[in-house]
């Protein structure tokens, strides 16, 4: 939940709850935002012509909105529904249950420690703008990462527990196949010098694992946070180990596989 004097800037996504809906136009509750309140005409609704509102919002329901304007004087926030595509109104919802639940935990460990929980939220907004990613953080990073935070350690403490109880990092695996082949009379030397140069020094979060499938194929297995760095270590792993064999006027390829999850 932000400030309650904070008001929502333009472009952002929030998470509304639609509390009166009216011929041309719905009001809903800003629900990150206390005490704010904001109205969807008609016209953002959805594209196309609507005849009847009540054919795509009614009182009770969340809903993602784009905030097209804001008058902190007024007190006035327009909203658009239409904006927002499937993507964006998942990946907000799942963001918002993320905060929910670290202000629960962040609930938890202040009542345990008797500290006060502004005092944490204040610290993982300073550090992330949102309080879940500090709690990804300690998963990741564990006390390297509470010691940037700067709390006390009874906290910290209580922190890293309710971190690896409940919080689970998404995890991603790509994997390919290394063919490397070698005419040379110490070809077996080369291929190991190639191997050993597509295992290189990663991140804590990141795991590359070679397999042996039988000559000349190689498996190459990245497991990573997200795809974009799974990607990089995999490109980086197979360049190396085929620039290898280039060196040694050898052959090497790769071949990628689909990925999954």
């Amino acid at each position: 939940m932000h400030d309650k004097d904070e008001w929502p800037e333009e472009g952002e996504l929030v998470v509304c709850t639609v509390e009166n809906v009216k011929d041309f136009v719905a009001f809903v509750r800003l629900d990150e935002y206390t005490s704010k309140k904001g109205l969807i005409h008609i016209s953002e609704i959805a594209t196309g012509w609507v005849k009847y509102i009540r054919d795509y919002v009614r009182e009770g329901q969340k809903v993602v909105c784009k905030v097209l304007s804001v008058d902190p004087r007024r007190g006035h926030i327009d909203l658009s529904l239409k904006d927002v595509n499937d993507h964006q109104r998942r990946e907000k919802i799942q963001e918002w249950k993320n905060e929910q639940k670290a202000e629960k935990w962040i609930g938890f460990v202040a009542k345990d420690t008797g500290t006060d929980p502004q005092a944490i939220k204040d610290t993982f907004y300073a550090a992330f703008g949102l309080l879940y990613p500090a709690f990804e953080e300690i998963v990741v990073k564990g006390d390297d990462a509470l010691k940037t935070f700067e709390l006390d350690s009874k906290v910290n403490e209580a922190l890293k527990t309710v971190a690896q109880e409940n919080v689970k990092i998404p995890r991603v695996t790509i994997t390919g196949t290394l063919v490397l082949t070698s005419t040379k009379p110490d070809g077996v030397n080369i291929i190991r010098r190639a191997l050993r140069s597509a295992q290189p020094k990663v991140d804590d979060d990141v795991e590359i694992e070679l397999t042996y499938l039988g000559a000349p194929n190689y498996r190459v297995k990245v497991t990573a946070p997200d795809y974009k760095k799974a990607e990089k270590v995999i490109d980086k792993a197979s360049t190396a180990a085929i620039g290898v064999m280039e060196r040694a006027k050898d052959s090497g390829k790769f071949v990628r596989k689909a990925k999954s999850a």
